[in-house]
């Protein structure tokens, strides 16, 4: 039986505080592995190049995103950091570089294997610096092979390269692009997971490691299930039809009120009599058609058929009470403004508050890991662009002068003007 040792340390402070975390990394999923770090308390620098910075600071104003004057976009991956700007390719940038290894606990970046190579910044030669740093690289299709200097992108590497995008439409429509970052987000989490294993290990062992995710894998674990049957060389039923599905009982079906609900029937068996009832249809329970699992299926179009007339009939308030009472698993299609105020994400403190620099306090998004016996730190607006630059320099023991000289170098910039447009709100 495991024991607590007996000069183990309790104290409030949050899980991670004191863990420095270095992130050089743009866009969406790396970044959302650090914050994941911060909201458990670890100390993030976010290094971005001169000029516009991450690119992530302008996705916010392209389409099909929502329109907005605020970017929400940076705020959700970059919240709670602190920004610097450092131009890696200037050699005269080396000396913060270095001082900022040496200063890490984790470092986490997304550029391409030969993009690591040509500024030095691979494995091999930052362990050099540090030998218990914890670098975290992820790419768009991973280490090796001949795309891997490819560029990879959610929609691209994890959505459409694994099958995902293939099989999430119905069959007669084309691919539909999905909400910019599912992939994203979820390939943070197993970056996160592969940080906090790498820390447990440096615990036992008193050393650093390479830690590595990518798109494409993450990706290819969402759609494993079917994946594994294709490898068992498994007969797929081809394109998903909802008019004609493989189990009507786990189809969407469309209220008076245009809204769809999603019957999700794991337990068939089980759940079709107490249906039924909900419906008020109990002659379908008699129908020989439908008398059994085998026989919905093989005549699934002619019970769409009868439940689409039934769901059409009565709005959503409607369905949501009735199979709500008979202890049904469906889910309802929600909005976006149903969403932001659904009881349950605020009850489980999915969304959570955020003070913003106005002083206005609004909701964001919460990331999905809890420790109850850890509570995370009350989110902090994502940084301007460079805003950090000089205080970080100083925490480094960089002198004025010297500040001076790595401005006049071109390492640092003449001053961290904030990136047009893309100020934190």
């Amino acid at each position: 039986m495991n024991s607590i040792p007996p000069n183990a340390q309790f104290d409030d402070r949050p899980l991670f505080s004191g863990l420095k975390v270095l992130d050089i990394a743009s866009f969406i999923a790396g970044p959302a592995a650090t914050t994941v770090l911060s909201d458990f308390g670890a100390e993030v620098i976010k290094i971005e190049a001169p000029g516009a910075g991450d690119p992530h600071r302008h996705t916010y104003m392209s389409p099909p995103n929502p329109s907005s004057k605020e970017n929400y976009a940076w705020q959700i991956a970059n919240r709670n950091k602190r920004s610097v700007v450092v131009d890696l390719k200037n050699p005269h940038a080396a000396e913060v570089f270095a001082r900022l290894v040496k200063w890490a606990d984790v470092l986490v970046t997304n550029f391409p294997p030969r993009v690591r190579q040509r500024l030095g910044l691979n494995y091999e030669d930052v362990s050099l610096l540090n030998p218990r740093l914890i670098y975290a690289d992820i790419t768009g299709y991973g280490e090796l092979g001949l795309e891997a200097d490819k560029p990879g992108f959610d929609t691209t590497a994890y959505w459409a390269r694994s099958g995902l995008m293939h099989v999430t439409r119905e069959a007669s429509s084309p691919p539909a692009l999905p909400v910019p970052g599912i992939g994203d987000h979820a390939t943070s989490i197993s970056l996160y997971a592969g940080i906090v294993s790498g820390l447990y290990r440096r615990e036992r062992t008193g050393t650093g490691c390479n830690v590595q995710t990518s798109l494409i894998a993450n990706g290819v674990w969402g759609s494993a299930m079917w994946l594994q049957a294709a490898l068992q060389n498994a007969r797929f039923s081809g394109g998903i039809d909802r008019r004609r599905p493989p189990n009507a009982l786990f189809n969407s079906y469309q209220s008076h009120d245009c809204r769809w609900i999603l019957l999700a029937f794991v337990q068939e068996d089980k759940n079709w009599p107490a249906f039924a009832q909900a419906i008020k249809r109990p002659d379908l329970l008699a129908d020989p058609r439908f008398a059994d699992a085998e026989g919905r299926h093989v005549n699934s179009g002619a019970l769409v058929t009868e439940l689409d007339h039934v769901f059409g009939a009565h709005p959503l308030a409607h369905w949501r009470s009735a199979l709500d009472v008979a202890h049904v698993p469906y889910g309802v299609v929600q909005v976006w403004e149903e969403i932001v105020k659904d009881p349950q994400l605020l009850a489980n403190q999915i969304l959570v508050p955020i003070a913003k620099r106005d002083g206005r306090v609004t909701m964001t998004v919460d990331s999905p890991v809890v420790i109850k016996e850890s509570p995370k730190v009350a989110p902090r607006v994502a940084p301007d662009l460079g805003e950090h630059t000089d205080e970080v320099l100083e925490e480094l023991g960089f002198d004025a002068a010297q500040i001076d000289e790595l401005r006049a170098a071109g390492a640092v910039p003449i001053w961290p003007l904030k990136a047009a447009g893309v100020g934190s709100k």
